[in-house]
């Protein structure tokens, strides 16, 4: 039987980010370094198909420090954490290696000297995401406010309006964020900023080339995990752009056909926490039952590293 003729957009850049790479990598050496079990506190990053092969290589992933054992390493997840983990780890004498992306770090250290200065910082961001958490556990309590909409700008309490700060989770939406700060700005004018914003570079050139491709497509595919916000945030990219059909899927098993059935075009992009090799399984998938013209849009070109810990880069 022929296959239909379908034209298979390819986003880029998609998949991995400079932060997850790091995350990764820092288990991996780890564990070449302290040998099994090495111990993980939270998924390292929002992928499944990642946390089952370090598992597979000797990670035990644990909800708590408490679920570790004094004498294992222990490495915190690329979200960050608040203060009050490392410092837990320190009084148990645990060897501890922060796998924190740096552009998280970076929001840390913003909020921080914002209240050094004697500001109240308003954080906008999604309740009860591992970054959130981490983020506004870096201050004492009430120091950080979270807003997640434009709504809750105007019920947020503050201390004094004439003396705060915003900061933002790295993995929103642009245009979802550009509005809380509008409203923020309006609402209180004194409110600082960050001096370059906190969206990192990765998550927003992910969604400006869902936007590329948006207007050539009938459906859109994001590979990427459930709890994934910066995944999830494409989807939603693709949606309000103009693709009649958004999906998330984690694997090619997860890819309703049904939904698919009549189109010509497709386009795939992956979050930042999705290897490759699920991005070419999908691709796989869709090529076994239609004839593929692939196109890849390309709309920035990345060469971000980050360096690993300096106590894994030194034997002994």
């Amino acid at each position: 039987m022929t296959k239909p003729p379908l034209d298979l957009y390819l986003a880029a850049p998609r998949g991995f980010c400079a932060g997850v790479d790091r995350a990764i990598k820092i288990v991996e050496m780890a564990i070449q370094k302290w040998g099994a079990p090495v111990y993980v506190r939270h998924e390292i990053v929002h992928n499944k198909f990642v946390v089952d092969s370090l598992k597979a290589q000797g990670a035990v992933f644990v909800e708590e420090l408490t679920d570790c054992p004094d004498d294992r390493p222990v490495i915190f997840s690329a979200h960050g954490v608040p203060k009050s983990v490392p410092a837990a780890a320190e009084a148990r004498e645990m060897i501890y290696v922060d796998a924190t992306c740096p552009l998280v770090s970076k929001v840390h250290i913003e909020a921080e000297r914002h209240s050094e200065n004697g500001l109240q910082i308003i954080m906008i961001g999604h309740d009860g995401h591992p970054e959130t958490i981490g983020t506004m556990g870096q201050l004492p309590d009430g120091e950080v406010l979270l807003v997640e909409t434009v709504e809750d700008v105007a019920t947020v309490d503050v201390r004094d309006p004439e003396q705060l700060a915003f900061v933002t989770q790295t993995t929103l939406s642009v245009d979802d964020t550009k509005d809380i700060v509008a409203a923020l700005e309006a609402r209180f004018p004194a409110i600082q900023g960050p001096h370059k914003e906190d969206i990192c570079y990765a998550t927003t050139n992910r969604q400006e080339s869902v936007k590329a491709i948006s207007a050539h497509i009938d459906a859109l595919l994001v590979v990427g995990a459930p709890n994934s916000s910066n995944s999830r945030r494409l989807v939603e990219v693709g949606a309000r752009n103009g693709c009649a059909y958004a999906q998330l899927v984690q694997r090619d098993t997860d890819i309703d056909w049904r939904a698919l059935d009549g189109i010509t075009s497709i386009g795939i992009t992956a979050g930042a926490s999705a290897p490759e090799v699920l991005v070419n399984e999908v691709i796989d998938a869709i090529k076994a039952r239609y004839e593929v013209t692939v196109k890849e849009v390309e709309t920035a070109k990345e060469n971000v590293e980050f360096k690993v810990p300096r106590v894994l880069r030194v034997p002994g």
